[in-house]
């Protein structure tokens, strides 16, 4: 009788970094996380050990590199050396959120380029692509020599945005910086609304000057790829009520929320702030209790993106705009 020869399974393993959206995403895909040690030597060196055969199987390790950034970033290094060396068909690197992203170039003298170097350690550690989503800048795509697809979460907020019916007939999407401009434009051509950009300059005394360029309306969005200390948010909308917008909500894909964050948003003028899973924030007892804070899922996103990857289907329809 003839033996029967197993195809490439679809293996889906996690560090970590975000175990939660990792499970999230093993729903959609109708599958279970692939088991695997991920913990620490006695003197803290990190410890994997992956507990089942990924021999010929198509692999993906989902670990968004967020606080604590080293230890995440690490773990993925190692969870990656220990896979390659175990005869995988693919490994695909799902890296949600991109720890030293922002620092992609040098803005003065003698900085490194942190960014480059993160990227060429995940690329060392042996990869065949990287799945990742809203990098800071799309450019770090070319800092890596493998294949990277960089998907966009704008259809998550859209299908929500579109929800709120009674805003959308005043709408303006406000970019509060010019990185976030072009991202900006995007999402108000799907929402029919108008955009908005905040500039700023320093004036003779070098105190900071914000100018308004564009048309505002009752109801601002402000857009931002990540929210970290929320310093920007929170005096962005400041800025838009006293120039008559009468609600202002804010979103970021990651939600980073360094210190103090969740609490400046709660005592802030922002009537919501849209965040994602990007990063587990619904660990934290805050962002839970807070009456502001909305995280929506991107697990269907990224495992819709994994299942495609897997079929050997195309990807970039995924993040243009249907």
């Amino acid at each position: 009788s003839s033996k029967n020869m197993s195809g490439d399974q679809l293996k889906v393993f996690c560090g970590s970094a975000n175990p939660e959206l990792a499970q999230a995403i093993c729903a959609y895909l109708g599958t279970t996380l692939s088991p695997a040690e991920v913990g620490r030597f006695n003197d803290g060196e990190i410890k994997v050990q992956i507990q089942t055969n990924v021999r010929g199987c198509d692999v993906f390790v989902i670990q968004p590199t967020c606080p604590p950034v080293n230890d995440s970033l690490m773990e993925l290094l190692i969870m990656l050396d220990a896979l390659k060396r175990a005869s995988p068909k693919r490994i695909t690197a799902v890296i949600p959120y991109f720890g030293y992203g922002r620092q992609d170039r040098r803005m003065l003298s003698r900085q490194p380029i942190s960014a480059r170097l993160a990227c060429d350690l995940v690329q060392k550690a042996g990869p065949d692509s990287v799945l990742t989503m809203d990098l800071h800048a799309g450019q770090i795509q070319g800092f890596f020599d493998i294949p990277v697809d960089n998907l966009k979460s704008d259809p998550v907020l859209v299908l929500y945005l579109r929800e709120k019916r009674e805003m959308l007939n005043s709408l303006v999407i406000v970019a509060p910086d010019a990185g976030s401009s072009k991202r900006a434009r995007m999402l108000a051509e799907r929402l029919n609304a108008k955009m908005a950009l905040i500039d700023k300059r320093n004036d003779d005394d070098n105190k900071a000057v914000f100018d308004i360029v564009g048309d505002l309306a009752d109801n601002a969005v402000i857009v931002k790829d990540m929210i970290d200390t929320a310093d920007s948010i929170v005096s962005a909308a400041s800025l838009l009520l006293q120039n008559g917008v009468k609600c202002v909500l804010a979103c970021g894909t990651h939600g980073v929320l360094s210190g103090d964050a969740v609490e400046k948003i709660d005592a802030s003028v922002l009537t919501e702030v849209i965040l994602t899973d990007s990063i587990p924030i619904l660990r934290r007892e805050n962002v839970r209790k807070s009456s502001k804070i909305t995280v929506l899922s991107v697990a269907p996103l990224i495992g819709e993106a994994l299942r495609r990857i897997h079929n050997e289907e195309s990807v970039s329809s995924l993040y243009r705009y249907e």
